[in-house]
């Protein structure tokens, strides 16, 4: 289960990574646009007041994020293994989505070879995953025998990305520097995890054993992460593509 409360907690900071990747789409006026993996749909309302004249559809496996998107964009409930592009699909859109999915260059190659020719592919992952945060989540995580859906590198960095695709392709990776407030008993950054790093661990554990997991990832994280002036410094690398079809 996703909890769109706990996910949009850091909601500014998750939302820029989003506006770096657009930014560099450069369709004027597409037919249609989907975004996979649309969260609670706030940004995929951006995309439809960028392109008013395209029909913009969001798409998430989550039940809870799809409630929440309900209303305020064209929301639908699916799986992004099992997506196909309508014709008219000039730009798709998946951000912070695909390293949840086992195999998605496989995806990303047949999106390509299925959308029109001349559309874009714009896909924004984390790229963190040797950050102290991760490392200490699968180190614990192992002990609880959670090794498995702890992956160690879900994604491929910028040039394994730009390999996949034959047509035009940018691709970059930018390291964000959050400072984030503290703003109660629990580190920042165990607050920012559990909107989503956290989410297989707590639903792969009891009351209990969430509890002691929690408690001790939250001392490594203050070990690795110290505050200062209230505030600690949280580097985020992202690994972006925006990609068009030959």
């Amino acid at each position: 289960m996703w909890d769109p409360t706990l996910y949009q907690r850091y909601g500014d900071e998750r939302s820029r990574p989003f506006f770096d990747l657009v930014a560099r789409v450069g369709a004027e006026k597409p037919r249609a646009v989907v975004d996979l993996g649309c969260g609670p749909g706030a940004l995929t309302a951006a995309l439809a007041r960028r392109w008013p004249g395209a029909r913009v559809t969001g798409v998430d496996s989550s039940p809870e994020m799809i409630a929440e998107a309900t209303g305020v964009i064209d929301a639908e409930l699916g799986d992004v293994r099992e997506w196909r592009p309508a014709p008219d699909v000039d730009v798709l859109v998946t951000n912070a989505t695909l390293q949840w999915v086992p195999g998605h260059e496989d995806l990303l190659v047949r999106w390509a070879a299925q959308l029109p020719a001349g559309a874009w592919i714009a896909m924004q992952v984390p790229g963190n995953f040797d950050a102290p945060s991760h490392r200490a989540l699968r180190e614990l995580g192992a002990g609880y025998g959670l090794g498995e859906v702890l992956r160690e590198a879900p994604v491929l960095d910028p040039a394994g990305y730009a390999a996949l695709f034959g047509g035009a392709v940018d691709a970059w990776e930018t390291t964000y520097l959050h400072l984030l407030p503290e703003t109660g008993p629990d580190h920042p950054v165990l607050r920012w995890m559990e909107g989503t790093a956290l989410r297989p661990v707590r639903a792969g554990l009891d009351d209990a054993a969430w509890q002691d997991f929690r408690g001790a990832l939250a001392a490594r994280l203050a070990a690795a992460y110290p505050a200062r002036d209230g505030r600690v410094a949280f580097p985020f690398r992202r690994v972006f593509v925006v990609a068009r079809t030959p």
